[in-house]
């Protein structure tokens, strides 16, 4: 019992002194990358970017009293990030929309505001040459109200072949969602709400794909990880399949006849079918 106690003992003070080991090695590069951006903060190039001045939420108009200016290190500008007075507001507009939420003090980006000119609205969403498509929903085939603006679904259809065997196909993959119900807010509260009806980005081919299979069918949504940007393989679910069933075929074996007159009757003699 006691060597099982000392061994116990000297594999948890070994973890212990491998733990504490890779902690200061943390904090040991920690504190360099933090002395040599010190060294650095003197000697690097800095330029102006734009900052919203107040808290800002979709649908709000972002006018230039709402813009700060500040010095930032050229290598930490964000991405998109707006630095120029023709860049935010050109041809001298006097507002954009803001399409997501944005906190006092962030960099303004482009991709948190409309096109000049434009309003807040599904078509401020859309990628050019693509199309609006709404599919109705319920609380089964919209994922139980957990769709959001800027997800990623794939879309499901349920009907029969043939007019008797019921299956389910994958039609279409990776399609975006632009819009549940009538808000197209991507920073909508958490709350679950079960949506009447979602409204995707498609191509004109896919839109009218998706026209078809709402017309001819039942269709149903599954959400797409964030992270997830793989298109789906090719399914097909039939209720043989579902349940397990294997069904054998019947092969039926032809025979061949020929006709002989016996006596008064007529009758038929099997013979061997040649080709």
């Amino acid at each position: 019992m006691r060597i099982v106690f000392g061994a116990v003992l000297v594999a948890g003070l070994g973890l212990a002194g491998t733990a504490a080991y890779q902690t200061k090695g943390y904090i040991s590069r920690m504190q360099a990358e933090l002395a040599h951006a010190r060294a650095n903060v003197n000697t690097a190039e800095m330029v102006d970017v734009f900052l919203a001045k107040r808290p800002l939420t979709y649908g709000e108009r972002l006018t230039r009293n709402d813009v700060l200016v500040a010095p930032f290190p050229q290598y930490a500008v964000p991405a998109n990030a707006l630095g120029s007075v023709d860049a935010l507001f050109p041809n001298n507009i006097d507002h954009r929309i803001v399409l997501r939420t944005m906190d006092a003090r962030e960099p303004i980006l482009l991709s948190k505001l409309t096109a000049p000119g434009k309003e807040a609205g599904i078509t401020s969403h859309l990628s050019p040459g693509m199309r609006a498509f709404t599919i109705p929903v319920n609380q089964i085939s919209g994922v139980a109200g957990f769709l959001r603006p800027g997800d990623h679904v794939d879309v499901f259809w349920s009907g029969r072949r043939n007019g008797n065997e019921e299956f389910t196909q994958l039609i279409e993959s990776q399609l975006r969602i632009i819009a549940v119900d009538q808000s197209a807010d991507m920073d909508r509260s958490e709350k679950v709400q079960i949506a009447s009806n979602v409204t995707v980005e498609a191509s004109p081919e896919q839109a009218g794909a998706l026209a078809l299979a709402q017309n001819s069918g039942r269709l149903s949504l599954a959400l797409v990880g964030v992270d997830d940007r793989e298109q789906s393989a090719a399914v097909e679910m039939t209720q043989d399949r579902l349940l397990g069933v294997v069904r054998e075929e019947r092969v039926v074996q032809e025979t061949c006849h020929i006709r002989t007159r016996r006596g008064n009757e007529l009758v038929n003699i099997e013979i061997p079918c040649t080709n």
